[in-house]
């Protein structure tokens, strides 16, 4: 028998605006966009961060991780290789979605969109901060705060595991769901060492990007939950 709850409501308590549940949901875009704002800041003002952002590049850059292999890793940050990643999960996402009798546009929606936010967020920023670049194959050039190429991998390929997750099912898939997240946050990484050993970029370009890219995940991660699970 079902308990009523107080003046003979239901026994059970919806979420209500303002519970903890929410407060945690958006807790983690306020705090990517606060670390990121301060990373601008730092940049803007020449602050204590952006010194030893730059002495920590210069380490970096003269590391003997070998040139080729950072190489091999920044270049995944180009378009030409993270764009053709995000359309075959896009093509995968919407296959499942409709094969399940799903609404299949939300999600790949999203994803299209954060990825066709990255230039119209990066490149205004890089032209207000207008930072120098590190010493190396660009230097004398201006505009390296945020990376374009860490935020290009970011979206691209963190919005393909979003899209994909659903996808793994069976009794494995929750090793498989912490693999396919683990790789891809290797991947980033190692992107962003790829882009400062090559001095392409400060570090908190890198960090500033990742910033910013993750609000845009949260995103397409939030559309697709609630696409799947809708409200009743």
């Amino acid at each position: 028998m079902r308990h009523t709850g107080r003046h003979g409501g239901p026994g059970t308590t919806p979420p209500v605006p303002g519970s903890p549940s929410v407060f945690l949901t958006f807790a983690l875009p306020a705090a990517l966009l606060a670390v990121f704002a301060l990373c601008a800041w730092q940049v803007a003002v020449h602050g204590p961060l952006r010194t030893f952002d730059e002495r920590l590049g210069r380490a970096i850059a003269g590391s003997p991780f070998p040139s080729p292999v950072a190489e091999f890793f920044a270049d995944l940050g180009n378009t030409a290789v993270a764009l053709p990643v995000l359309l075959a999960a896009l093509a995968c996402a919407v296959w499942r979605a409709r094969a399940a009798a799903l609404r299949w546009w939300p999600g790949p929606l999203a994803a299209a969109l954060a990825m066709a936010a990255v230039p119209a967020l990066v490149a205004p920023l890089k032209a207000l901060l207008d930072r120098p670049g590190p010493p190396g194959p660009l230097a004398g050039e201006t505009g390296f705060f945020p990376s374009g190429h860490a935020a290009t991998a970011a979206v691209a390929y963190g919005a393909a595991a979003v899209l994909l997750l659903p996808l793994l099912r069976g009794r494995a898939r929750g090793w498989l769901r912490g693999w396919l997240i683990g790789a891809v946050v290797l991947l980033n990484l190692a992107v962003g060492v790829g882009l400062v050993r090559r001095a392409y970029h400060w570090p908190l370009d890198v960090a500033g990007s990742w910033c910013l890219c993750g609000i845009l995940l949260w995103v397409v991660f939030r559309v697709r939950e609630r696409s799947e699970n809708p409200p009743v």
